[in-house]
C-alpha cells in the first residue's frame, strides 16, 4: 500500500516536471524566435591577413580602412618594423593554419549580436567582426564595442599550442576556441556596469555573479563549464559542495568582511580555492564567483526583473530578495 501511494505521488510529480519544462521549452522557443528576427548586420574583415600580406607600401591604405588600430601616438615606422617582426610573422602564419576558414564564429558572433539587441535594444545592428592577431595580449582576447567586434585569433589556438607554454597549466584552458563567445560576453556585460564600489566579500560575490549569469543569457547554447571556465569535474565538484562551500563562508563571517585577501582566496584566477583545509586540491578557484552566480540566479528566479535592470541592482537588494538557500 505504501509502495502504491509513493508510485502514484512519483507519477504527479514526474508530470508537474514534465509540464514545467513543457512550458519552459515552449517559452525560450518563443523567445528564440523573437530574437531570430531581429535585423543584424554583420561585415567580416580579416584585419589579421590584410596587414600581414599588405606590402610596405600598402600599408598607409591599410591605416586609412582600419583607423582605429592605428593608435596617432604610434608612428609609421612602428607598424612597418612590426611586419619584419619574425615573431609577429610566425603568429600570423598560426592563426593562418588554424583559421584558414573562420568557420561558423561569424554566424556565432551574430547569434549573439542579435541576442544582445534584444535585451539591450539601443546596441547597433551593423557590426563590424574583426579579426586581429594581438600578439597574445590576454587582456584583450575579444572586444565588444558599439559598432565594432574584435577578437584575436592568436588568443584562440588551444591550450597545447606551444606559445602558450610559458602560461601556468591551469590557464591554457582560457585559450581554447569555446571560450572565445564566453569573453565576448564577459566585455559586453562588463561594458553595461558601473564600476564595483562595494569592497566587501558579499559584494564581489555578487559583481561576479552578475557577469556570469549575464553571460548565461546572452550565450545560452553555450555550457555552464564554458561559462565560468571549469572542467566537468570541476563543475561537479562546486555542484555537490555549494552547501558546504556557503556554510564555511557563513562560519567564518566572510560575507561582510573587506578582506582584499579574500578575493585571492576565492575570487581571482587561481589553480585552486583556498580554505586553508584538506579540499584545497580539490576545489577549483573562483568558487566565490560560482556562489555569486547562484544568489544572482535565485534573486532572478523570485523577482521580476529584467536583465538590464539586474546590472544597476544593488548587492544588499539583490541578497535580501534572492532567498538563496543552497542545497546541503
Amino acid at each position: 500500500m505504501t509502495f502504491f501511494k509513493f508510485s502514484k505521488l512519483s507519477a504527479v510529480l514526474f508530470c508537474s516536471l514534465f509540464l514545467f519544462l513543457v512550458s519552459c521549452s515552449d517559452e525560450n522557443s518563443k523567445l528564440d524566435q523573437e530574437v531570430a528576427k531581429i535585423p543584424m548586420n554583420i561585415e567580416v574583415y580579416r584585419f589579421d591577413e590584410i596587414f600581414y600580406k599588405a606590402s610596405m607600401e600598402e600599408v598607409p591604405a591599410v591605416k586609412e580602412q582600419f583607423p582605429y588600430l592605428f593608435p596617432h601616438e604610434v608612428s609609421e615606422q612602428y607598424w612597418l618594423n612590426k611586419k619584419k617582426d619574425t615573431l609577429f610573422a610566425e603568429l600570423n602564419q598560426e592563426v593562418e593554419k588554424k583559421f584558414k576558414d573562420l568557420g561558423s564564429i561569424p554566424q556565432e558572433v551574430e547569434a549573439f549580436s542579435k541576442r544582445a539587441k534584444y535585451y539591450f535594444p539601443a546596441e547597433s545592428d551593423k557590426k563590424k567582426f574583426i579579426t586581429v592577431v594581438s600578439e597574445v595580449d590576454i587582456t584583450l582576447k575579444a572586444v565588444y564595442a558599439d559598432t565594432l567586434v574584435f577578437v584575436s585569433l592568436d588568443t584562440y589556438l588551444g591550450e597545447d599550442h606551444k606559445f602558450y607554454q610559458g602560461f601556468a597549466q591551469y590557464l591554457r584552458p582560457e585559450f581554447n576556441l569555446n571560450r572565445m563567445l564566453p569573453d565576448l560576453a564577459e566585455n559586453f556585460i562588463i561594458q553595461k556596469m558601473e564600476q564595483p564600489t562595494d569592497r566587501r566579500f558579499i559584494g564581489n560575490l555578487i559583481h561576479h555573479g552578475k557577469i556570469l549569469y549575464g553571460k548565461e543569457v546572452l550565450l545560452p547554447k553555450v555550457s555552464k563549464e564554458d561559462i565560468i571556465g571549469y572542467s566537468a569535474d570541476q563543475l561537479r565538484w562546486v555542484e555537490l559542495n555549494e552547501g558546504e562551500v556557503w556554510r564555511y563562508f557563513m562560519d567564518e563571517q566572510l560575507l561582510y568582511s573587506t578582506d582584499l585577501k579574500l578575493n585571492k582566496r576565492f575570487i581571482d584566477t587561481a589553480p585552486f580555492s583556498k580554505f586553508y583545509l584538506e579540499i584545497d586540491n580539490e576545489a577549483p578557484g573562483r568558487i566565490g564567483t560560482w556562489i555569486g552566480w547562484q544568489i544572482v540566479r535565485s534573486y532572478m528566479k523570485n523577482n521580476n526583473v529584467t536583465l538590464r535592470e539586474l546590472l544597476t541592482k544593488s548587492t544588499d537588494e539583490i541578497f535580501q530578495q534572492s532567498k538563496y538557500k543552497p542545497k546541503k
